[in-house]
């Protein structure tokens, strides 16, 4: 829910989302719409356990008590009993020690069962080795910005081998690269949108994907994604994208 503003805008595209099938929600203390995402759960009428709620700590409270206060904070907002799956938000730290106060932190907060799984986001393969150096809590996800104008395949390794699942934001690269030359005739070739051929190039590669819209046809669109399959040349084509257009405008391997 990046970038969607509280109140009935929120709750009426997690209303919309869940109704297409969704059952992965993404928010952020930072995004200021937690409240209205737990109320949107709560009054969807479906079970509790179908609907994972993932939630961040901002990197502005970093360290082991800030970081405490801040993802009880943000469970207290959410209102749905334990957080699914709570984040680091950004690796930014005043120190590594407060970066690692915070994680030492979401361990806390896992064991209390105010999370029932942790991870990170925006970390690269030097801020997780410093984890791995730290702690033997291996994280579950690693959200970063992903897609084919920035592949890393550094980082797709890495994650493979330590079994931390990649969960892709920006997937569709915030519709800046929507008509880029090289995806186009992808899209023409597969009758679909090229945001469809965006998102079936991460299935593809097995990541966690998290389109953003609050349009109800946008929504619905993004869930079309799982009656066809790209071939393995138009993969390697896509793979061949990547120019470092990142979207984001922090570039986490710039982060100390």
């Amino acid at each position: 829910m990046f970038q969607t503003p509280p109140g009935e805008t929120t709750r009426q595209a997690v209303r919309w989302a869940l109704e297409a099938g969704y059952r992965l929600l993404d928010t952020a203390a930072m995004y200021g719409n937690e409240t209205e995402v737990g109320e949107a759960v709560r009054a969807s009428g479906l079970p509790r356990e179908e609907v994972v709620v993932t939630t961040k700590i901002w990197h502005t409270d970093h360290g082991f008590d800030a970081a405490l206060k801040a993802a009880r904070r943000s469970h207290e907002r959410l209102g749905l009993g334990a957080i699914d799956l709570l984040l680091v938000h950004w690796p930014i730290a005043p120190t590594p020690e407060d970066r690692l106060g915070t994680w030492r932190a979401l361990e806390r907060l896992q064991g209390d069962g105010t999370a029932r799984a942790i991870g990170v986001s925006n970390y690269t393969v030097r801020h997780l080795e410093e984890l791995r150096e730290n702690s033997e809590v291996v994280p579950a996800v690693d959200q970063v910005e992903y897609h084919p104008f920035v592949h890393d395949p550094e980082l797709l390794d890495y994650l493979a081998g330590r079994g931390i699942l990649l969960e892709a934001y920006s997937p569709l690269t915030r519709a800046r690269r929507l008509d880029d030359p090289a995806l186009l005739p992808v899209a023409r070739a597969h009758a679909r949108t090229p945001a469809q051929i965006l998102l079936r190039w991460g299935l593809q590669h097995g990541f966690v994907e998290l389109p953003k819209s609050v349009r109800k046809e946008r929504i619905a669109e993004n869930a079309r994604v799982f009656d066809f399959e790209l071939a393995d040349e138009e993969m390697r084509a896509l793979d061949g994208l990547s120019a470092g257009a990142r979207v984001s405008t922090t570039d986490p391997k710039k982060i100390p």
